[in-house]
């Protein structure tokens, strides 16, 4: 789909065809944004602009020639996207050119808040956008914005997430699952930021842009800088909440160690006696020691003295374990 911005009135014209191109100059258009063209779409800008468009492999790669670049005839950009996808975000790239008469040229494949609020504020303001150079900032302006949201939504779900480990006596695998995935959104977003950086760096040390441009970008490389601060504070805190869960692993896994290894002990000693009296030597006196109680019961005192040195030797080690604290 085509979606052409004249500059006269700031006219829409939604699912253009392509023979309008044939009809049109430089001079009446601002904007061509390209949401899933199709072959004959993109040729028919090709021809149109006289340039040539980005193959998706172009605008995937992460060279900084590929993320900026300027030729004789044009401007070429290519920047990533943020989806947010519940608690994790799709990266969609797309592909700015800007033209020496001033048309922007955008391709991507998927929608973004930010060409729609960029076009109301478009609607709002058609005076301010004179050029595709401006609609090209404010794009940028708008996703930085949005860039913001996210860093924000994720400083927001690092904040519960170490509430809820606070407020937990054990850990499970869940925790650790969304603290994998926290980090890993959060690079992405670092990541992206810094394509962001990318982008305002190669248009700062250019010299096409309209000079009423250059303030506008020392403000947004501020907030970028800020963003990426923000992002490395929310990751260092996710480092600080996956130590303290593996602390907390290591405690809970320390006390069923101790807890074997007390009960080890403790009947270690009844081990002892039952593996001296279990031998099968022939001179064994306790086996005769008996109690005779009226004319037909006989009460046997070897065992029961077994059994008893077991449970004294066993009671002797939990008192000595707890005079030293280790229960």
């Amino acid at each position: 789909m085509i979606t052409i911005y004249l500059k006269q009135y700031n006219k829409i014209i939604r699912n253009a065809d392509t023979k309008l191109f044939d009809e049109l100059g430089y001079d009446d258009i601002l904007w061509i944004d390209m949401l899933s063209p199709t072959i004959k779409e993109q040729k028919a800008v090709e021809n149109f602009m006289e340039i040539g468009l980005q193959t998706k492999q172009q605008v995937e790669e992460i060279e900084s020639t590929s993320k900026y670049s300027e030729t004789e005839t044009a401007i070429i950009s290519n920047s990533n996207f943020f989806v947010p996808t519940g608690e994790s975000f799709l990266v969609e790239p797309v592909s700015f050119i800007l033209s020496n008469e001033g048309v922007l040229v955008s391709v991507r494949n998927a929608e973004f808040r930010t060409f729609r609020e960029t076009e109301k504020r478009l609607q709002m303001n058609y005076r301010g956008y004179s050029t595709g150079y401006h609609v090209f900032i404010s794009l940028l302006e708008v996703r930085i914005d949005f860039d913001a949201d996210l860093v924000e939504l994720v400083a927001k779900q690092v904040g519960a997430l170490a509430k809820d480990i606070n407020s937990e006596d054990s850990i499970d695998k869940e925790i650790l699952h969304r603290i994998s995935a926290l980090q890993e959104s959060t690079m992405s977003l670092r990541e992206n930021i810094f394509d962001r950086q990318r982008v305002l760096s190669g248009i700062l040390r250019s010299e096409r842009f309209p000079n009423d441009i250059y303030p506008r970008l020392q403000l947004m490389i501020k907030d970028v800088n800020s963003l990426i601060n923000h992002a490395d504070f929310s990751f260092q805190r996710l480092d600080y909440i996956q130590d303290a869960a593996l602390g907390l692993i290591n405690i809970e896994q320390n006390d069923v160690v101790k807890i074997f290894s007390v009960a080890a002990v403790v009947f270690m000693p009844a081990t002892l006696i039952a593996s001296i009296y279990g031998m099968n030597f022939k001179v064994m006196p306790e086996l005769d020691w008996q109690l005779h109680v009226g004319e037909h019961f006989t009460l046997p005192l070897g065992y029961l003295f077994a059994i008893g040195l077991m449970i004294l030797c066993s009671g002797i080690t939990v008192w000595y374990f707890k005079y030293k604290k280790w229960l």
